[in-house]
């Protein structure tokens, strides 16, 4: 599809910041290229994005977006310090990402529109990290979401309400299992600005030290809230 033709159809005008790679664009050590973008027009089929560099037609495209999480798609039409993208999505994810971008409209005609739950949630760039037992052993999980005051997780293993865990460098408590994982409090609400570094631990860092959980403390309240 043109740029032309998609902004004859029905979309979102949002500005929504992420990053994104392009085939053969590789750094001094051989690694893919990442770059700042942000989308002008967004649908849950394609979505105007902005870019530095913009790629051509037919380019596959990995891409990031804090509202949006990991998106992949292909570069369909171009025009100056712009592309469009053609999202590879799952029914299930467009139908995801046609709630995300009702709420969002929502939000910009009316301020008083607000999230219902306690803390935002968001989904990071990097989806694995690792769990750190009060007994001081390890295992690799997957954050569904995190808000500055608990994560969602995904592991191969489903520990007790109340166990004592981290997350990545994050301490807290199991309060809630999901139906595909379990929901974490954190001891102490996190800085958002470093919630993704600091919930974030890559498989390639599984030998990495990691904080020990044993010293957590209990969590005030019978009704903990994961975010």
């Amino acid at each position: 599809m043109s740029v032309k033709d998609f902004l004859k159809q029905r979309a979102v005008n949002i500005v929504v910041g992420g990053n994104y790679e392009l085939p053969n664009w590789l750094d001094a050590q051989g690694r893919p290229r990442n770059f700042a973008c942000r989308t002008s027009r967004v649908s849950p089929f394609r979505m105007i994005v902005a870019a530095p560099v913009v790629g051509k037609v037919g380019d596959r495209i990995s891409s990031y977006f804090g509202d949006f999480g990991n998106l992949e798609g292909r570069i369909s039409d171009t025009q100056a310090g712009e592309f469009l993208l053609e999202l590879s999505m799952t029914g299930t994810m467009r139908q995801k990402m046609a709630d995300k971008l009702s709420w969002l409209e929502k939000r910009q005609k009316d301020i008083n529109v607000q999230d219902v739950r306690k803390q935002a949630r968001i989904i990071p760039a990097v989806p694995h990290s690792a769990l750190t037992l009060a007994d001081g052993s390890v295992h690799s999980c997957f954050i569904i979401d995190v808000s500055v005051s608990g994560v969602a997780v995904s592991a191969d293993l489903q520990p007790s309400i109340g166990t004592p865990l981290a997350v990545g460098a994050c301490v807290g408590r199991v309060v809630r299992h999901l139906p595909s994982g379990f929901a974490v409090q954190f001891v102490e609400p996190q800085n958002r600005a470093d919630l993704e570094r600091r919930i974030a631990r890559p498989p390639q860092l599984r030998g990495a030290k990691l904080p020990r959980a044993e010293t957590v403390a209990k969590p005030p309240g019978d009704k903990a809230d994961a975010g």
